[in-house]
């Protein structure tokens, strides 16, 4: 498997008028992106493939402009499917969260169900991987939290637990997987690897 860097989208505008799929950055988390776009060890990074969401092509396009890369869109790196209950304030997300993650074999309250986020995240990531151009060209994943945290716990062979979320800094967290490592742990943006 090529390596890879995974990306979470950083802080955005939560707007309960607009449907979460089209929530764009928030001024922190479009600073957040340029700071860590502008790092020296990503050079070596030669594709950007992003989640079809508004919040992750818009941190995508931000570490792609600053590379010199085009962005591609992978289909089913979508964040897990929450339609069914839309925007909720803060602290019933976070409870819904932590039963999405407690009972991963159940739809808690008509969510995608935490094992069918995780087998689409991970096909998704191999497909785009073995689909990309030929020769070990690394790249970053820019995506989602929740089905980030599915895709560690997969590749790294941990059950599906919220232990292993990212921290709460608002997203922009990031692990490096592929042939050579399996994650160990999400990072800030802010933090070198």
């Amino acid at each position: 498997m090529t390596d890879f860097l995974y990306l979470t989208h950083p802080q955005v505008r939560v707007d309960p008028a607009v449907p979460v799929p089209r929530w764009g950055l928030s001024e922190t988390g479009v600073a957040r992106t340029r700071a860590f776009a502008a790092r020296a060890d990503l050079s070596s990074y030669k594709r950007i493939v992003s989640s079809t969401e508004e919040k992750a092509l818009q941190a995508a396009g931000l570490i792609a402009a600053a590379l010199g890369l085009d962005v591609q869109v992978g289909e089913g790196l979508e964040e897990n499917d929450r339609s069914a209950t839309g925007y909720l304030p803060e602290a019933e997300f976070q409870s819904m969260a932590n039963a999405f993650f407690a009972r991963p074999q159940d739809s808690v309250s008509g969510w995608e169900r935490a094992v069918d986020a995780q087998a689409r995240i991970a096909a998704a990531v191999a497909a785009a991987l073995k689909d990309g151009p030929p020769g070990d060209r690394p790249a970053i994943f820019v995506g989602h939290g929740g089905v980030g945290t599915l895709l560690l716990c997969h590749l790294a062979g941990y059950p599906i637990s919220r232990v292993h979320d990212q921290p709460p800094v608002g997203g922009g967290c990031w692990f490096r997987a592929g042939s050579t490592a399996r994650p160990d742990r999400w990072r800030t943006m802010e933090e070198a690897g």
